[in-house]
C-alpha cells in the first residue's frame, strides 16, 4: 500500500517518473542499497542488527581500488571485494557470535573502525578504477540493466536459502528464541557468524557495483546508506525481535526507499530533507512492528484468559 501511495505521490510531483526507461535505469542507483538489504534481512532475522554494512562498503572499495590500480585483473578484484567484504562481516560475527558481545555495540564500533581505515588508506583523495571494472550500470540485459539482474538473482539465491534451506530454519529458530534453539541442538553461535559474513559478502559485492558506477572510490562512499538498508529491511516486516522476515517484503520496501528517493530527488528536495523523510519512515516501521507484536501478545492472553 505505502509503495501504491509514494509512486502516485512521486508520479503526480514530477511526470518524468512515469518514464518506464527512466525507471529501470534507476535501479542501477539502489542496487547496493537492495544486496546490503538482503543481507541485513538474515541478519535481523537472527535477532541481531549490523550498522556497519555501508562502512564496510566503503573500506571495501578502497582496498580494492587500491589492487585494481596497482594492475590486480577485474575478475580478481570483484573476488578480492567478496572475500574482503565478508572478511570483515565476519569480525563481527566472531565478537557477536562467539564473544558473546551485544551487536549493536559491536556494529556501532566497527561502523567508525571500517569508515576510519577507509579514510586512512586514501585520505581526502580519490582513487580512480582501471577501465575494465566500470560501466556495469551501461550493460542491459535486454532492457534491463545488469546490476539489477544481480540484485534479483542474489535476492533468489537468499530466498533459497532463507526459506528451503535448514540453515534459513535455524535463523528463523535463532531469532525466535535462542535458548530454545540452543536446547534443540541448533548451532547458534555459527549461525550468527554466517548470517554477518554473508551480509559482509554482499557489502564487497555493493562495492564492486559502486565502483562501476562512480569509477573512482572515496571514504565516504555510502555514507549514511545503513539508514536505507534497516528501514528497507523494517519496513519490509522483519521484526527487530528477531525471528520474523522474509525477501520478498524487504524486496518490496526497497522499491519503497527507491521510489521514495527517486521521487523527492525529481522535485529538488534537499539531501537533509530527504533523510529527515527515511528516518521518519524507520520510526514508523519500528513503531509498527512493536505495536504488532504487543497486539498479537494482547490477543494470545485474550484467548488464554477465555
Amino acid at each position: 500500500m505505502l509503495l501504491i501511495v509514494a509512486f502516485t505521490i512521486a508520479a503526480r510531483a514530477n511526470h518524468a517518473f512515469l518514464d518506464f526507461a527512466y525507471l529501470l535505469d534507476t535501479t542501477s542507483l539502489h542496487a547496493e542499497t537492495a544486496l546490503m538489504a538482503l543481507g541485513m534481512t538474515l541478519v535481523i532475522i537472527s535477532g541481531n542488527i549490523d550498522l556497519s554494512p555501508a562502512s564496510n562498503l566503503a573500506l571495501t572499495a578502497c582496498i580494492v581500488a587500491k589492487l585494481a590500480a596497482g594492475g590486480l585483473s577485474a575478475g580478481l578484484t570483484i573476488l578480492a571485494a567478496i572475500v574482503i567484504g565478508g572478511l570483515l562481516g565476519a569480525v563481527n560475527g566472531a565478537l557477536v557470535a562467539y564473544g558473546r558481545l551485544p551487536s549493536f555495540l559491536v556494529t556501532l564500533a566497527t561502523l567508525a573502525l571500517y569508515r576510519g581505515g577507509a579514510q586512512a588508506l586514501t585520505g581526502p583523495a580519490s582513487v580512480k578504477v582501471p577501465n575494465a571494472l566500470t560501466g556495469a550500470d551501461q550493460l542491459l540485459i535486454g532492457r534491463i540493466p545488469f546490476p539489477l539482474i544481480v540484485v534479483l538473482v542474489v535476492a533468489i539465491v537468499i530466498g533459497v536459502l532463507l526459506h528451503r534451506t535448514i540453515f534459513g530454519r535455524w535463523t528463523y529458530a535463532v531469532g525466535m528464541n535462542e535458548s530454545a534453539a540452543r536446547f534443540s541442538a541448533v548451532p547458534v553461535a555459527a549461525v550468527k557468524f554466517w548470517c554477518f559474513t554473508l551480509l559482509g559478502a554482499l557489502s564487497g559485492l555493493s562495492a564492486v557495483l559502486l565502483l562501476s558506477r562512480l569509477q573512482v572510490a572515496r571514504y565516504d562512499h555510502a555514507h549514511g546508506q545503513e539508514l536505507d538498508v534497516i528501514t528497507a529491511v523494517l519496513l519490509g516486516g522483519a521484526s527487530l525481535a528477531g525471528g520474523r522476515g522474509t525477501v520478498v517484503g524487504t524486496m518490496l520496501a526497497v522499491a519503497l526507499v527507491a521510489v521514495v528517493r527517486t521521487g523527492m530527488g525529481l522535485a529538488e528536495v534537499p539531501t537533509d530533507y530527504q533523510l529527515a523523510v527515511i528516518g521518519a519512515l524507520l520510526v514508523g516501521a519500528a513503531l509498527a512492528t512493536g505495536g504488532l507484536e504487543k497486539l498479537a501478545g494482547w490477543t494470545r492472553l485474550a484467548r488464554e484468559v477465555s
